[in-house]
């Protein structure tokens, strides 16, 4: 399992066994049930988390008590509240597994601390976390240019595998559609 991440670090930079071994030391294996929260609303995210094996959403409920949903993660993912775990504030998410799940995590003691250690995971984070940015901005950008139809075929052609492991209404409230215009893009696609 920590094969998996190893891998992805070196997909993007060249730690050395000291500096890779030194932060493999510093994350924590735990397993996660399907439906099970590893972050609610009004808790403190203490941890950033990197997928194994499973999918998970972050969402948060509006005022009028409907799930929004944010984000989603699977295999070689890292998933957080950035605000929360940087700022130390209370969290305005719940991160939610969708099935069952590994996951490895980090405090944010040990990451502050591998990043002032290491420039090469201190280099892994920051591309990870450009990548991050440069989705969250593309999703923006296509939920005020594109038409629905035209986000959910965008959605299906880059992220295929979501489509299949997520329920309907998630993928609905993540691209802000309701599941009923949902089911009626897909059935016209696939009519």
């Amino acid at each position: 399992m920590i094969t998996s991440l190893k891998n992805h670090i070196q997909r993007f930079v060249n730690p050395s066994e000291k500096e890779m071994n030194h932060f493999i030391n510093m994350v924590e294996l735990e397993n996660i049930k399907n439906k099970q929260f590893i972050l609610k609303e009004g808790h403190y995210c203490n941890y950033n988390h990197f997928i194994i094996n499973g999918c998970f959403r972050s969402f948060f409920i509006n005022k009028k008590g409907v799930e929004k949903t944010v984000n989603f993660g699977i295999e070689d993912w890292w998933l957080t509240d950035f605000d929360s775990f940087i700022n130390k504030t209370q969290t305005k998410l719940n991160i939610q597994a969708t099935e069952d799940a590994i996951i490895l995590k980090i405090s944010k003691f040990n990451f502050d601390t591998i990043l002032q250690n290491s420039l090469e995971i201190n280099k892994y984070f920051r591309i990870i976390l450009e990548r991050v940015r440069i989705a969250d901005q593309r999703r923006i950008q296509y939920m005020f240019n594109l038409s629905g139809e035209e986000l959910y075929t965008t959605f299906y052609k880059y992220n295929p595998e979501f489509v299949q492991r997520i329920p309907q209404y998630m993928l609905a409230s993540y691209l802000g559609f309701t599941p009923e215009f949902l089911s009626k893009i897909r059935a016209k696609k696939h009519s």
